[in-house]
């Protein structure tokens, strides 16, 4: 059986990058809640929430048997402050592993409609509906936070100010 079979692999996987997450949202640039260099597009505090949301909303989608968007999970109101997102996202995160905390391995197989009409899988939704699109949307947010003059963390290796630093540790 592959990794992609077993919901523990998945859960280890989705808290790895949990932690990740928070690290990027306790290191948004200060004062920057409302940063947006596209108009029509999400700001810092808006692409912020919406990791929780994904978090919140798919697993909620799971948990009911269903995917509406006029469902809304509980305790999703969005933070106004920057300091109260990653403490928000932690919480949201633990709500959402409770939510799947009955799921087996058997439960990856079973078939779902998603929100836009699609015949999918868990797995489909836990892996790519939930996990992928969590992930790239985390690295819309390192961008927008460096593009507000932020120095968002190296998540998968040393960030631009950290590999600097080693470069000039290796020529001295």
């Amino acid at each position: 059986m592959t990794d992609s079979h077993r919901i523990d692999t998945f859960r280890a996987v989705w808290n790895a990058e949990a932690e990740r997450t928070v690290q990027v949202l306790a290191a948004l640039p200060a004062g920057q809640y409302d940063f947006r260099p596209d108009p029509k597009g999400r700001s810092i505090g808006e692409m912020a929430w919406h990791l929780s949301e994904i978090d919140a909303c798919l697993t909620y989608g799971i948990a009911e048997g269903r995917f509406r968007f006029e469902d809304e999970p509980p305790n999703l109101k969005r933070p106004r402050e920057l300091a109260l997102l990653a403490p928000g996202y932690q919480r949201i995160h633990e709500e959402a592993l409770l939510r799947l905390a009955d799921l087996v391995d058997a439960d990856l197989d079973r078939k779902t409609q998603f929100f836009d009409g699609r015949t999918l899988t868990l797995r489909d939704v836990l892996w790519n509906e939930l996990l992928h699109h969590l992930i790239h949307h985390r690295a819309q947010l390192v961008l927008l936070a460096r593009m507000a003059g932020g120095t968002p963390p190296g998540l998968y290796g040393p960030n631009r100010e950290a590999m600097q630093e080693i470069m000039a540790r290796m020529k001295g």
